[in-house]
């Protein structure tokens, strides 16, 4: 089975494709520029694996929540080239996304994800490794005020529980939420990569839970954004 997959929704841009057994990725870190980035890697891709876009079984793509600008960027990609080769596509949290790296590299089955959502606020998903070693939610994806976060997952963690933290909100508000029990110092998995969406995508379309290009949806968690007036405007 072909697939290709890829991410749009921070400040990493990623993709990956897999192809007669073999995976074979790009990742790059480059804020305000996937738009330029995005198509090249995937022809570069393509190219390597000497493979026609019509030859795939299907594409992933990062649904969201993060940036505005680069969830739409992924999934305007994704919707393209599903259009153009009449394929079929599945969506992906960029939180689970992260938590899936988090086994994938060190086993982790119990993880906490945020991704700084500015506003003072963080997107944030809790996710435990299921019987098919995928990490599935255990709460739905949310956004809201960090300090906020160890009450919305209280009923969820045990007392003196470890979990595994990922993604850019921890070192955004390390003192909203020191309250969390988890690894020391800065994550080592800040963003989500192209490669755990292959996996997590193929077991979606082993589920039979693609969907045909116009039905390809973002996840933006934050459906609107309001901003304070400054005092006498």
């Amino acid at each position: 089975m072909n697939f290709l997959a890829i991410d749009a929704s921070t400040e990493a841009c990623s993709a990956a494709l897999t192809y007669d057994n073999q995976t074979i990725s790009e990742f790059e870190l480059a804020p305000q520029s996937h738009s330029l980035l995005l198509l090249p890697m995937i022809d570069r891709l393509l190219k390597k694996a000497d493979i026609k876009l019509a030859q795939l079984d299907g594409l992933i793509f990062g649904q969201g929540p993060g940036s505005f600008t680069g969830v739409r960027i992924g999934v305007g990609v994704a919707q393209g080239l599903a259009f153009a080769a009449d394929l079929k596509l599945v969506g992906v949290s960029t939180l689970q996304v992260m938590a899936q790296k988090a086994y994938s590299l060190h086993q982790q089955v119990d993880v906490i994800a945020t991704i700084d959502a500015r506003m003072s606020e963080v997107y944030a998903g809790y996710y435990q490794l299921n019987q098919q070693g995928i990490m599935e939610p255990v709460l739905n994806d949310t956004v809201l005020p960090p300090e906020k976060l160890a009450e919305y997952l209280s009923e969820h963690l045990n007392d003196g529980q470890q979990s595994y933290g990922v993604g850019s909100g921890w070192d955004a508000y390390k003192s909203e939420l020191e309250a969390l029990k988890i690894n020391a110092g800065t994550p080592e998995i800040l963003f989500p990569n192209a490669e755990e969406l292959l996996e997590i995508g193929q077991h979606l379309f082993a589920q039979g839970k693609a969907v045909s290009a116009e039905h390809a949806q973002p996840v933006y968690v934050r459906d609107t954004v309001s901003w304070k007036k400054l005092p006498g405007k």
